[in-house]
């Protein structure tokens, strides 16, 4: 006996749980699968973490109706200053010069993970399975047939359409045996939330240091998510640290922007690597999210990548519903490959070039580099071309990235 959905979603992360939200009231039955409990606060995707949110995720997560539980949890930033550690070149984005509030925001994940969870259970059309493991797996033409394991026993659920939003290391891709293309930078990103010695105006700072780029991202309560990128080797050392050390290894890393920094949070760490999924889709399946692609820190579009996918999904999947066309055929789901191929291959180019421009110790490079950060400061059509890129405004837009139902 099974169970029959339009869309089945496997995963309830940040990217899932955002798609789940977007089709909310479509008429579209939807089943998100979830494998970790959201009471037990601990969901990988929900944790401590600052969250880069780009003024078009901003526009989505209005349109999707978490924007007005999140925005007091989330920090706008309206300056973003880049420098290079050491060299002259610098340069600085400012929101006036878009005639926007912010240039984007920043929330934990955890408060993230709380506004987007917050009545999804009650909302129309969207069940929630959790905790749930999906145990396996059919596609055929009819659509996908999912096995899900619960306390209280086992599940079959069916749908024309299979989701995967489980993250990097995707079942729903590996299980299909689409191949990725994938390679380490032998770094890994460590965070923390840090106190500094002075009040946070809205300014971000991504600064290139010799040991590896530093992200200070202002969060609510005075406080800085800190995403420092180190060489794999340093790690450890760095991790084991008591806080007072700690502090001053970053004090003077970073420098005296935000004052002595006063308190340090919990810490972790995670590597770093590009992946991209050689197909998004297959008959019946579509990825989103990490299970789609994964890229460096640098800029922070990690997520503001997946919640595009999530927007321009819920368009194509909910268009095709409502004219009576197939939604899980190859079809309907290559337009949303499609649509998102351009946008994700320029922020994959985007964030390993810079990868590898920052972290490039030859002289020659580093002073190419210092005068390019000058001459965009110097240069405000490029300035403003490469700001609508963090804003995730560039190109064509979805009904949701422009702050716009489904459907009227």
């Amino acid at each position: 006996m099974s169970t029959p959905y339009d869309i089945i979603v496997a995963g309830g992360g940040m990217v899932g749980a955002s798609l789940a939200r977007a089709l909310a009231g479509s008429g579209l039955r939807v089943a998100v699968v979830e494998a970790w409990s959201l009471e037990s606060g601990r969901q990988p995707s929900y944790d401590d973490r600052a969250i880069a949110l780009a003024w078009g995720t901003r526009l989505i997560l209005d349109a999707i109706g978490v924007w007005p539980v999140l925005a007091g949890h989330a920090e706008p930033i309206r300056h973003i200053h880049v420098s290079d550690r050491g060299h002259f070149g610098c340069t600085r984005l400012h929101a006036d010069e878009l005639q926007v509030e912010a240039l984007g925001y920043v929330a934990t994940a955890h408060d993230m993970g709380r506004c987007l969870l917050q009545g999804l259970e009650q909302v129309d059309g969207v069940d929630l399975f959790c905790p749930a493991t999906l145990e396996r797996f059919r596609i055929d033409d009819a659509g996908a047939r999912v096995w899900i394991g619960r306390d209280d026993g086992s599940l079959q659920l069916t749908a024309p359409l299979l989701v995967a939003a489980d993250g990097g290391r995707s079942a729903i891709r590996e299980g299909l045996g689409i191949r990725v293309r994938e390679w380490g930078y032998g770094q890994t990103a460590v965070i923390s939330n840090l106190t500094p010695g002075v009040e946070p105006n809205g300014t971000a700072y991504e600064r290139f240091t010799d040991q590896g780029p530093m992200a200070m991202l202002p969060l609510t309560g005075g406080r800085y998510g800190l995403v420092w990128t180190l060489d794999d080797g340093a790690v450890e050392q760095v991790l084991e640290l008591d806080d007072d050390a700690f502090l001053a290894r970053v004090q003077e890393r970073f420098g005296n922007r935000l004052g002595r920094f006063r308190r340090a949070g919990k810490r972790s760490s995670y590597p770093l690597k590009l992946l991209q999924a050689k197909e998004h889709v297959r008959p019946r399946v579509a990825l989103i999210g990490n299970a789609a692609h994964a890229v460096h820190p640098i800029t922070g579009q990690g997520f503001n990548l997946g919640i595009r996918d999530v927007a321009v999904l819920a368009e194509v999947v909910s268009d095709a519903f409502h004219a009576g066309a197939d939604i899980g055929s190859p079809q309907v789901l290559e337009r949303y490959a499609r649509w998102r191929r351009r946008d994700q291959q320029a922020v994959a180019l985007m964030t390993d070039g810079l990868v590898r421009l920052f972290t490039n110790p030859l002289l020659p490079v580093r002073l190419a580099r210092n005068l390019g950060l000058v001459a965009l400061d110097l240069l405000p059509p490029a300035k403003e071309l490469l700001t609508r890129q963090f804003m995730g405004v560039n190109g064509r837009l979805p009904r949701l990235s422009r702050g716009l139902p489904l459907h009227d």
